[in-house]
């Protein structure tokens, strides 16, 4: 069976045996997220993970360890001889893989056609194959590429919900990352793009991971076209969502370029999302968004919002001017300053903002969903640019049914509620010197969103109450009457910190 021109791994239909024979090859080749962290050790698997190659290349060169040869064969781009790839893949062999498009051989030199590395969140493991990258290559990407595991997709992965879905939809799978999350907890995942080479990478990695196609659909075409009438319980997309100037000389990479204007793709989503939400539904995507000179990023985002009927919880993590942002996006396509057609890139992007009058540039992770019940949706709007705790799923989930039960609850039932501190919770006094009173109290939250609030006197002290007993209301009142102060005032102006603290989880019911 010949290699296809494409550089896709063949349709795993037409070698099941093959595939779950790699499978078994790469396990017992401890070509695994242990056993590369292993063999590499954290200096160079750092460096691997920046895309700086040299470190792992020095720690493999000298070794025959089976993972050594996947490592540098389908890692770092280096050829493998028939002898050593034989013996790491004992099963599948250099024949096997070649028969499965991932690899060609010259003689006694191998070399891989794709990108395969090992990937996987705390419970599960599993391969993703992808294009290879400029660093395997040494050359530009081609306008088709298709990406692996990125810092995008596993961020995507780490915010996601995991409740159980029925119905998940993956819009704009790539190479499929985000659906092996989804099969572990959803009953059945439609998987989309416009790329029929990411379609045919997504469903040679589901192959790999054992989701067969009776439990993921792949479809292609662009944004909800292929999934028109359908509703789903979970949407997550890493979509297409780099701004991107739309003249000659600047390449158009489908892996990060959705065609449209501007932040338009992010618009479009979420403008059209709630129509493929069930009751109940949350979407979540990634995406940058522009600002213009007197507004701000939330201004932006409730126009995106407004008649959608969401609840949207929008985390911004962080911004850039629009020099920074040229810089990101045309190294990314290999473009490096000082080398022929870098400057070009450079001032396309600062034109293309210039003529929309465009500040700065936003970058975030949002949630969305349809409200179950008939009520009017919140929005929360937020900056987290600091550090959050690695694996964040349970804590969106969580923060999710916070929020809509404070816009259920309403301000009676929040001060209705007797609240206790969350376990992680710590408090921070600060005095000036020569003062016992503290003038500044602080409360860190050890995970999640590690959020910091500042509290008075009067949250402080409703803080050191919160056991789980006393409700917020009796807690003001008696906090009001011990400083002598209106009580209707005191219990007025606690209400933000209360539902603030409430919706991240630093108080949680009684």
């Amino acid at each position: 069976m010949p290699v296809p021109s494409s550089g896709v791994p063949v349709d795993p239909q037409e070698a099941p045996d093959l595939v779950a024979a790699l499978r078994a090859d790469l396990e017992g080749a401890s070509y695994t997220v242990d056993g590369v962290a292993a063999l590499l050790g954290p200096v160079a698997s750092a460096a691997l993970h920046r895309d700086q190659p040299l470190p792992a290349d020095l720690a493999t060169r000298a070794s025959d360890e089976p993972a050594a040869t996947l490592v540098r064969l389908f890692a770092l781009g280096h050829p493998a001889t028939r002898a050593a790839l034989d013996a790491a893949l004992p099963s599948v062999r250099t024949d096997g893989l070649r028969a499965l498009g991932l690899a060609e051989a010259s003689g006694d030199e191998v070399r891989a056609t794709c990108d395969l590395r090992p990937y996987g969140d705390e419970a599960h493991e599993w391969w993703v194959a992808s294009d290879l990258s400029e660093l395997s290559t040494g050359a530009p990407l081609r306008p088709d590429h298709v990406l692996g595991i990125g810092g995008a997709s596993t961020t995507l992965a780490q915010w996601t919900i995991r409740r159980p879905a029925a119905r998940a939809l993956d819009l704009g799978t790539g190479c499929g990352v985000q659906s092996l999350h989804l099969g572990a907890h959803a009953g059945h995942v439609v998987a989309t793009d416009l790329s029929a080479r990411a379609l045919g990478y997504a469903r040679f990695n589901a192959a790999l991971a054992g989701l067969g196609a009776d439990r993921l659909e792949l479809r292609q075409g662009s944004l909800f076209d292929p999934v028109a009438g359908e509703r789903f319980d979970l949407v997550v997309s890493n979509p297409p969502f780099v701004i991107t100037p739309r003249r000659d000389g600047v390449p158009l990479y489908e892996y990060r370029d959705g065609g449209l204007v501007g932040d338009g793709v992010v618009e479009a989503l979420v403008r059209g999302v709630a129509a493929h939400l069930e009751p109940g539904g949350v979407a979540q995507l990634l995406g940058n968004w522009e600002v213009r000179p007197g507004g701000s990023w939330r201004e932006r985002w409730q126009e995106w919002l407004e008649g959608t009927g969401l609840d949207a919880w929008v985390v911004q993590r962080e911004e850039q001017d629009p020099a920074e942002y040229a810089e990101l996006w045309a190294r990314d396509g290999g473009a490096r300053p000082g080398v022929a057609g870098f400057e070009e890139l450079y001032a396309a992007w600062l034109e293309d903002f210039a003529a929309r009058d465009v500040e700065r540039i936003g970058f975030g992770v949002v949630t969305v969903q349809r409200p179950a019940t008939e009520r009017a949706p919140w929005h929360d709007l937020v900056e987290v640019p600091g550090p959050v705790a690695r694996t964040l799923g349970g804590t969106v989930d969580a923060g999710l049914r916070a929020r809509t039960r404070l816009a259920e609850l309403g301000d009676a039932g929040l001060l209705d509620t007797a609240w206790r501190v969350a376990e992680d919770v710590t408090q921070e006094s600060h005095a000036r010197f020569g003062e016992q009173d503290p003038t500044v109290v602080l409360v860190r939250q050890g995970g999640g969103l590690r959020r910091t609030v500042r509290l008075d006197t009067v949250t402080a002290g409703l803080l050191s109450v919160c056991d789980g007993d006393l409700t917020a209301r009796a807690a003001l009142v008696a906090i009001a009457a011990l400083l002598e102060r209106d009580t209707d005032a005191t219990v007025e102006a606690a209400l933000p910190v209360l539902r603030d603290l409430v919706s991240d989880g630093l108080l949680l019911p009684g």
